[in-house]
């Protein structure tokens, strides 16, 4: 059975009873950090509510350093679990008096692959996506437009395309409202090089994003990325609803977060039906 990878990918294997244990682990660990997070804001002043809206903009321009996990408890068609980890980069730039922000994306992973479904384990394709912030003479919204491009830097065969892809991108962060902040993410690419004896790549990604602040750095999210896969018509279409806390500090902003996530509609093997979602993200002042 071939599996379709362009959703996400992720960490290491362990035996479905370790998975369950981890699990519970992960989230007792989450809610108990949560539950201290909580305590020492309520301590502290009152958490601006810029901070926060600026903690989840991808276009804040900020240098920051992102650690996510993803937790898939089933894959589509196939009775298996996964693990996926991103690691993110970010940091703004200029050409001349253009304002740019390079964002780099490299996972790691563990999925269940060729007919066996036997585990593997290891790095992942990197995302390379320098974006051009459009000033739109409008405060409170950023909006960003650019290039991407995929580099076949995997380090097991199953676990990447194999080729290299480019294609572009569209941001919006719109952050006028104290309480509400949403946007969306739009990408494709398609590849361009690489060996024959692999598939080639057509691909596309959407991601809404909303967030809802409840006061004191708390904030509700929902960021689920539904993705469509062109060469052989297949997608995975999810929906998320997720709690937040964000914790500044002098030099630095920490966003902590879980997002359940669930399928929708979905069309192929190898997609996500339920995942767990969860998030440190650094921003740098």
């Amino acid at each position: 059975m071939k599996l379709n990878h362009n959703h996400k990918t992720g960490c290491f294997h362990f035996s479905k009873k370790n998975n369950q244990y981890i699990k519970n682990i992960l989230i007792s660990l989450l809610f108990h950090l949560f539950s201290v997070v909580s305590v020492d804001i309520m301590a502290q002043q009152k958490v601006a509510a810029n901070d926060v809206a600026q903690a989840n903009n991808p276009l804040a321009k900020f240098t920051a350093f992102n650690v996510h996990y993803y937790y898939i408890g089933e894959l589509t068609e196939v009775n298996k679990n996964a693990h996926q980890g991103w690691m993110r980069f970010a940091t703004p730039f200029s050409i001349g008096k253009s304002k740019w922000l390079l964002r780099a994306s490299l996972p790691i992973s563990s999925f269940p692959v060729g007919p066996s479904l036997e585990y593997k384990t290891g790095l992942g394709d990197l995302l390379i996506q320098p974006q051009y912030l459009i000033p739109l003479g409008k405060p409170g919204i950023s909006f960003g437009f650019g290039p991407q491009i995929t580099v076949p830097s995997a380090t097991v065969k199953e676990l990447g395309t194999g080729k290299w892809s480019a294609g572009l991108l569209n941001m919006l962060f719109n952050y006028r409202s104290k309480k509400l902040q949403w946007g969306y993410l739009v990408t494709w690419q398609a590849s361009f090089a690489g060996p024959d004896d692999r598939s080639n790549v057509n691909s596309g990604g959407i991601q809404p994003f909303l967030f809802y602040q409840l006061g004191k750095g708390r904030y509700l999210r929902s960021s689920a990325i539904a993705t469509f896969n062109f060469e052989n018509n297949t997608y995975s279409i999810p929906i998320g609803l997720g709690f937040g806390q964000v914790i500044p500090k002098k030099k630095v902003i920490f966003n902590l977060f879980v997002e359940p996530q669930y399928s929708v509609a979905d069309k192929g093997a190898g997609y996500p039906h339920w995942e767990i979602f969860f998030g440190l993200n650094s921003q740098f002042k």
